[in-house]
Formats: structure tokens, sequence, C-alpha cells
């Protein structure tokens, strides 16, 4: 079975609400689409994808626009919305993609947005940053952006899980870790069962993270973003 994560579950009722704010026909972006694995949400729309393919061993779909992010050989105010999840923390220069988002976006149109604040280094080498929230809203309001929402991706139960799955691998389980002799035996052995405990925990945590979001306490592991373009346009947010 494989591990439950509240992240990802999350992660798409964001992106499912995105695809509800974009009309039949207006044209999408997924920037740093990857496998372009949200592809069928955006459906009823003119869904477009960018990406650089650079990072090996990672699978990826081929995008529409084979790019770095901070250049999308498109005209400007080509796309109604922009979608960049889990992206921003690969980018060198953020600052620059941001803008270039910006310049991709119709007046009026609408960034849908996540990245990481707790999350380990992966797709080395092209992991630099991590975001808190004052992070993004300064990064987007110097990009001209005016930001809508600002929220927790999932609640800290969810964090408290994704610190149980590292937990279950990276744990030292070694005797001179703890410095040897009896005492060192019994905490190594104490730190294997953890590690054997740790993925059911973990499990149980992304379950309980599912049903009850805890947002006023502890940390996120990743923040969402809406942010317009400012401008007259077509896009009418339901409550946003």
């Amino acid at each position: 079975m494989p591990a439950r994560n509240s992240s990802r579950t999350y992660l798409r009722r964001f992106l499912e609400r995105a695809a509800a704010e974009v009309g039949p026909g207006q044209v999408v972006l997924d920037a740093g689409a990857g496998r372009a694995q949200y592809r069928k949400l955006f459906a009823h729309a003119q869904y477009e994808t960018a990406d650089f393919l650079a990072v090996a061993g990672k699978k990826y779909r081929r995008p529409d626009y084979v790019c770095d992010l901070v250049a999308i050989p498109v005209p400007d105010a080509r796309f109604d919305h922009v979608v960049c999840t889990q992206v921003l923390e690969h980018l060198p220069e953020p600052q620059r993609v941001v803008a270039e988002l910006a310049r991709v976006l119709k007046p009026g149109g609408t960034l849908w947005l996540s990245a990481p604040l707790f999350y380990a280094e992966h797709e080395r080498p092209y992991d630099f940053f991590r975001y808190t929230r004052y992070g993004l809203e300064r990064l987007l309001a110097d990009a001209g952006f005016e930001v809508r929402e600002i929220a927790w991706l999932e609640g800290y139960f969810g964090t408290l899980s994704y610190q149980a799955r590292v937990l279950s691998h990276a744990l030292p389980t070694a005797r001179a870790t703890y410095g040897g002799g009896v005492r060192g035996t019994a905490l190594a052995g104490a730190a294997r069962a953890a590690r054997r405990v740790a993925p059911r925990v973990a499990d149980l945590l992304a379950g309980l993270d599912e049903r009850v979001k805890v947002t006023d306490a502890g940390l996120p592991k990743n923040h969402t973003v809406i942010a317009r373009k400012p401008g007259s346009g077509p896009l009418q947010m339901n409550g946003v």
C-alpha cells in the first residue's frame, strides 16, 4: 500500500479549485509541469505546459515549451491562468520567473502557486529556496501581483506526518551514535523500534490531517497562493 500523503490530497483540491475558475476555452499554462499529472482537470480549457527537462531521473511528459521559466517563448498576455505548483524552490532566480509569469498573464489573469516551507532537499542540485508567507507576499508584490490569498496547503498534522516519514529512514540506529556501551545499545534499539513504527504513525497523522486541518499552531509544510495580475479582464473569481 502506498504511503499516505495529505499534501497530495490538498494540492489536488487546490488545483480542482483552480480548474473550476477556468472558463471553457480559456488558456492555461502549467509552469514547471513535470508529468503534467493535472492535465485532465483542465480538459475544458486550452492547457499548455512548460518545463526545462533538466533533472536527471525525473519523469517528464514532453511539454509544449521546453524552456527555462525566466524566458517562456510566448507573446505577452497569452494566458488567462498560470499554475505553478511545487516549482518555486527549484528556481535559482525566482524573482525573474515570477516577473515572467506576470508578463505572460493577461490583465486580470490569475496565478495559482504553491511552494514549500518545510521539506528536505530534493531534485538535487536544483533545490535552492524555502518560502515563508511573507517571502511569497514580497516576491509576488515586487512582480506587480495583487495577492488575494495565502494559506497553508496542509495542516500541522500533515507536517508531523512528513517528519515521522523522514524519521522512519533517517533516525540513526548505530550504537556508536549514542555513545556505545549499555546505554548506546538501549538507545540504538529504541531508535530501530521507532523507525519500524514511524511509517504507521505517518499514515495515521496524514489521515488525521485530511479530517482535521489545524492551521493555528505549528508550521505548514507548504503554502498556497492565489494572486491576480492587475487590470481589467474577463476573469471573475468566486469569493477570492
